[in-house]
């Protein structure tokens, strides 16, 4: 992983706990799979530690890991790193993408109350004036505030469940879209299921938490983006690829929608999109996931992994070949 993060992922109770469950290579943080000092290393290991910054861990590096049993990732997804052909070998792997689905769907959920008092575009105008809002400036708007609002989720993933989690301490209605998800397991999570076109025509908020898969490229469309009643607030904290930006981006310009983009395509916009300038637009540097202090959680999950994975127990965030069509 990258050793600048290794602090914040590993604070000293998770390197304790660590020290108790596992021998640690001696010579710190591998950040390459190539060197003598890393061959050595990857000849004798039994598990890898991964996070943020891996190199490929790829047949060639499978090759060179004869005893590798365990891949145990202190971030979110593996796919960008981890070869498929791990499966094949009977290695196990694991993900701290449930850790990091908590401040994403923290993130989420104030996104959602604050947008929904419209808090981005009138404290942009109230910083120009130095004046209160008046009526004219939610003209067009037929509704501010949480009250009885309704808010579709797309993607019952981790994030996804635990914004629905935290809406139900909101009086609102709330959608479901998740071709995985029966109406029965909905109605369990607090939400009605229902079809995509259904939930963005009604709801008065959408937030996207689908994975980014070739079905999910442009999930919301420009006949989708369309179907967007005026008013209606989108929230992505998932991947800038679900939102056609082109199409979103002249509904956004005229004020008809609102939008809290922590992830655009591309990533970052160009310097001149106006998107970057648009009061009714909310841009944050794809933050909502762990940061600082955060970081820790994912740390003391991976370690907790590894504990079981030495006591010869099944891993609780185990991520099987199956799941990687369908997870970010």
């Amino acid at each position: 992983m990258d050793p600048a993060l290794v602090d914040d992922v590993f604070p000293p109770p998770a390197r304790a706990r660590l020290a108790e469950v596992a021998d640690v290579w001696h010579a710190g943080v591998i950040q390459e799979f190539r060197s003598p000092e890393a061959l050595a290393a990857l000849a004798a290991c039994e598990v890898l530690l991964t996070g943020w910054g891996c190199p490929p861990v790829d047949e060639e590096t499978l090759d060179r890991s004869p005893g590798l049993g365990a891949v145990i990732h202190s971030a979110g997804t593996v796919k960008t790193f981890l070869s498929e052909s791990a499966y094949e070998r009977g290695i196990v792997v694991s993900s701290a993408a449930a850790a990091n689905a908590v401040p994403v769907a923290e993130f989420t959920f104030a996104a959602i109350v604050m947008g929904a008092k419209r808090a981005f575009p009138l404290a942009r105008l109230f910083a120009a004036r130095r004046s209160h809002r008046t009526a004219a400036d939610l003209a067009g708007h037929h509704w501010l505030g949480t009250h009885r609002i309704t808010v579709g989720v797309v993607g019952a993933s981790r994030i996804g469940r635990r914004v629905l989690e935290l809406l139900r301490s909101l009086d609102a209605e709330v959608l479901l879209y998740d071709p995985y998800v029966s109406a029965e397991e909905a109605r369990a999570l607090g939400a009605t299921a229902t079809d995509l076109d259904t939930l963005v025509a009604t709801s008065d908020v959408v937030t996207l938490h689908a994975p980014e898969t070739p079905e999910t490229r442009c999930l919301l469309d420009e006949w989708r983006i369309g179907l967007l009643r005026p008013g209606t607030l989108v929230v992505n904290t998932a991947r800038g690829s679900l939102i056609d930006t082109e199409a979103l981006t002249p509904h956004l310009v005229s004020g008809r929608i609102d939008a809290v983009l922590d992830v655009t395509d591309p990533e970052p916009l160009p310097v001149r999109h106006p998107l970057w300038d648009l009061p009714n637009v909310f841009l944050t540097p794809h933050l909502a996931g762990s940061q600082g202090n955060e970081m820790g959680r994912l740390g003391a999950l991976a370690v907790e992994e590894l504990a079981r994975y030495a006591s010869g127990l099944p891993l609780q965030h185990a991520v099987r070949l199956s799941d990687l069509e369908r997870i970010a």
